[in-house]
């Protein structure tokens, strides 16, 4: 009788080892997944973008026009500014707005350099494709 209670001991404490490594095993394997998890649902980092579209192609000197346009991959609340070509280099204007929460922006500007003005809006290291605008 000793033989048989010492042999259920051994089957019970065998199977309740058993259970406790495969409910370790299966926790180990719950948890890789979900460590892994957040690297494959990470938001893919997105490429900073500006656009820019000038109200107007052509406008009278010092008279107000909007530059408007929609940014990728730049914070809301930033800001970004206007830059003509001059002389061959960007000159950053007095003239910026925010980034709205929805990643658009609008600014207003009065330009005085006469004749064709190529002009960008930028943002750090970002720049919108260059327009023009002709004052008169």
């Amino acid at each position: 009788m000793t033989v048989i209670k010492r042999h259920s001991l051994r089957i019970v404490t065998v199977g309740a080892l058993s259970a406790a490594c495969v409910a370790l095993a299966g926790t180990a394997m719950a948890a890789t997944p979900a460590a892994s998890a957040p690297a494959a649902h990470q938001a893919v980092a997105v490429k900073a973008g500006i656009t820019a579209k000038p109200s107007v192609s052509s406008v009278g000197a010092w008279q107000l026009f909007r530059v408007t346009g929609n940014t990728t991959g730049l914070k809301a609340g930033g800001k970004v500014t206007l830059q003509q070509k001059q002389n061959g280099k960007w000159v950053t204007l007095p003239a910026s707005a925010p980034i709205s929460r929805n990643g658009s922006y609008s600014l207003g500007v009065k330009l005085g350099l006469k004749g064709k003005n190529e002009l960008r809006i930028v943002s750090g290291t970002t720049a919108s494709p260059v327009f023009n605008v002709t004052v008169r």
